[in-house]
């Protein structure tokens, strides 16, 4: 990417998100958070300052893939370039076995830290999904907890909008009750 590093935020169907890059490639994706200023305040968390910006054709494909699957139309984000430079290898990999997972489908903590090691690295898994600065293009929305039951995630709205972004992709948690809103 030959644009100079930047934010900005775009419109999608769940509400305003955020997008940063640079040289690297996209350093942070963010979903909504409550209003414009605290989307942007969580992006910038992640990345450390930078100026808004007009987003670069690369980063404005990404900005038409990630609205189009909050939109619910899969679409295949693995063209996306992650600069992942700041992340730890645990990381990368958990976000690698997240990102093999196609809309529509999902797996659990426990199945992840099994791929990784052992079940008993599944509450590790969770820290760093927590940590996700890529979601949804790393989408840690598709891993949920034992018994298919939501589990935690970091985007405003908790487990209601995990739920509300597995519906629009098809998925429905069997431990989810039906309760998608």
């Amino acid at each position: 990417m030959n644009a100079p590093a930047g934010h900005a935020l775009f419109g999608t169907a769940i509400g305003p998100c955020g997008i940063a890059w640079g040289p690297r490639g996209i350093c942070g994706v963010q979903l909504p958070e409550q209003d414009d200023a605290g989307t942007r305040a969580r992006l910038l968390r992640y990345t450390g300052p930078l100026p808004e910006a007009a987003p670069p054709p690369e980063v404005l494909s990404a900005i038409g893939q990630i609205a189009a699957l909050l939109a619910g139309e899969p679409h295949d984000m693995s063209g996306i370039v992650l600069d992942m430079s700041g992340l730890t290898d645990f990381q990368r990999r958990v976000y690698a076995l997240a990102c093999a997972i196609p809309p529509g489908q999902t797996r659990t903590y426990g199945e992840l830290a099994a791929d990784l090691g052992g079940k008993h690295l599944a509450r590790a898994v969770g820290q760093a999904l927590g940590f996700n600065p890529f979601a949804p293009v790393v989408p840690c929305h598709r891993i949920l907890a034992a018994g298919q039951r939501p589990g935690g995630f970091s985007a405003h709205g908790g487990a209601a909008t995990k739920l509300r972004m597995l519906a629009t992709e098809g998925a429905v948690p069997d431990g989810a009750s039906g309760q998608l809103f």
